[in-house]
């Protein structure tokens, strides 16, 4: 998918909210960290190889952090590893974990990385569908709503063969938000597992919870980021749970490609012993400026007590901006004061007036023999996201490549797509606009906007 519509985003002029990168600078001062950093001239220049499993300035400043947020003391050179990206980290941590024959439990929808690093490691993906629950269909109207983990379906995917479970909160693609029951249900079933089995939680996303969940969900966890809940600072989860994470959504700066693994010494030791043959070293230089960037993002910034104070403000407002531009073109999305979200996309419900409004030879086998989308075959999904970025000048991701292809050939992703919002606004009102050429030939009634044609 990321190359078929890579491809598209080069050949058509599009307004992209495609992949999920910043299209702005990153802060001032991780900038200015790394000038210096870069133009360091002291002994410990960081212009050479470091220490394989992390540069010591900066698995001291995480083991720092991580120590409040799991209120514990954690071992900087023994409980933390450092990465190239957290890409790297869940490679890692699966080529350690897995062996053929091993089981590895995945919510449905996922970040399609996933299930093809499980299979290089010699493992089984086993999906959990997350089940859609829509706010109200009772009118025949297409509603957004909610993706929840029913108990019985993570009960019937555990097994004596289940090695891991990898959980995503903030969830990408839905923009879901785990919440405490569901955590603590998800912790049984590691317990119900047997002693194999481990916890691989992704938080890439964890300072970016745009819509908090109740505080009474929050009641008793930490908050050291808000909104959020390490799954590995529940109880007796610390010792089942290797967290990962990566500095380039909360900084903007996905470039840097510095991720790092947090967790008991016996799951990061391997993960030490394997860095070496796969990368001598992530960055010295982005690494140190990494360290630098930390304390500085604790200290007010553009009139916030924090750096990702003014980061969540930021996200909420291109949500919204998002948010309205879609709503107006026929989408349905969530509705954030009562559905808690993280995290920069909107997993948009396609309606039955965007169906409409697709031109019927885009359903047609000229189109949908594609060998790049799953199973070969494009559904309305891929079919809506192509025709947008051709016809209309808006490039959006289709949701089948976070499904499983049996699931996607059923139709369980035809009615999603994938939207970004870390845009600039420039962007993002330029999607709008041509957002609004996708809708069907008809006025709107009380819009704020006239329909264009949709031919």
């Amino acid at each position: 998918v990321w190359s078929e519509f890579g491809r598209l985003s080069q050949e058509y002029d599009v307004a992209n909210l495609g992949q999920g990168f910043p299209d702005w600078l990153p802060p001032d001062f991780a900038v200015e960290a790394l000038v210096s950093a870069t133009i360091d001239s002291t002994k410990q220049s960081p212009h050479q190889y470091t220490r394989t499993a992390g540069h010591p300035n900066l698995v001291k400043q995480l083991a720092r952090r991580y120590s409040k947020h799991m209120h514990r003391t954690i071992d900087p050179m023994n409980e933390v590893a450092v990465t190239v990206g957290a890409s790297q980290a869940l490679y890692l941590c699966l080529q350690t974990l897995v062996k053929p024959g091993d089981e590895v439990i995945l919510f449905e929808p996922f970040f399609d990385l996933y299930q093809n690093q499980i299979k290089l490691a010699g493992g089984t993906p086993v999906y959990v569908p997350l089940t859609f629950v829509p706010y109200t269909e009772d009118t025949g109207e297409v509603s957004g709503g909610e993706w929840v983990l029913e108990p019985e379906k993570l009960e019937q995917a555990i097994s004596p063969k289940t090695r891991a479970i990898i959980l995503n909160s903030p969830h990408n693609p839905t923009g879901k938000v785990f919440n405490l029951s569901e955590m603590k249900h998800i912790a049984e079933n590691v317990i119900a597992a047997g002693p194999q089995c481990v916890v691989i939680s992704d938080e890439v996303y964890k300072y970016i919870v745009h819509s908090s969940p109740p505080q009474e969900e929050l009641l008793g966890v930490e908050s050291s980021c808000p909104g959020h809940i390490h799954f590995a600072s529940l109880p007796g989860m610390w010792d089942r749970t290797i967290t990962v994470s990566s500095a380039g959504k909360t900084f903007s700066a996905t470039g840097w490609q510095v991720g790092w693994c947090v967790g008991p010494s016996n799951l990061i030791s391997p993960v030490h012993q394997l860095l070496p043959y796969v990368q001598f070293c992530a960055s010295t230089v982005i690494q140190e400026a990494l360290a630098r960037t930390l304390p500085k993002a604790d200290e007010p910034y553009e009139g916030y007590d924090s750096y990702y104070e003014y980061l969540n403000s930021k996200y909420r407002r291109k949500r919204d901006l998002l948010g309205k531009g879609l709503k107006e073109a026929g989408f349905a999305i969530p509705d954030y004061d009562r559905t808690p979200g993280g995290g920069f996309f909107i997993f948009a419900r396609i309606t039955p007036e965007l169906r409409r409004a697709l031109p019927a030879e885009r359903m047609g086998p000229e189109y949908t023999k594609n060998p790049a989308a799953p199973g070969g075959e494009a559904r309305l999904d891929w079919a809506l996201c192509q025709w947008m970025a051709e016809e209309k000048g808006v490039l959006c991701i289709p949701s089948s490549p976070f499904f499983s292809r049996e699931r996607a050939m059923e139709g369980a992703s035809d009615e999603f797509i994938r939207v970004a919002f870390c845009k600039t606004d420039e962007t993002i009102e330029s999607a709008a606009r041509a957002l609004m050429g996708v809708r069907s030939k008809k006025e709107l009634i009380g819009s704020s906007l006239v329909e264009t044609s949709a031919e």
